[in-house]
């Protein structure tokens, strides 16, 4: 399973614990428009980390926050790569 398909099953996932209504994930959509909250991006970094074995936002020394749902995903692929 790819690293991008991980990322959206963690947040189809979450967004049902959360009882969160999900837009479409695709690269080009706003992370403010996921109607996730800072909570369920904590779970969402916390889950990946647990799975992926890495979080990039405590790592990598010159990343910005993410603005895309693209943006977060290419953040996790490219510590992982």
């Amino acid at each position: 399973m790819s690293v991008k398909s991980r990322i959206f099953s963690a947040m189809q996932q979450i967004a049902g614990e959360q009882k969160i209504t999900l837009p479409p994930l695709e690269d080009g959509l706003s992370l403010h428009e996921t109607g996730f909250d800072s909570l369920a991006f904590a779970i969402l970094v916390a889950r990946l980390e647990d799975d992926l074995g890495v979080d990039p936002f405590t790592i990598a020394e010159d990343i910005t926050f993410p603005l895309t749902v693209g943006d977060f995903v290419r953040a996790y692929e490219n510590v992982s790569a």
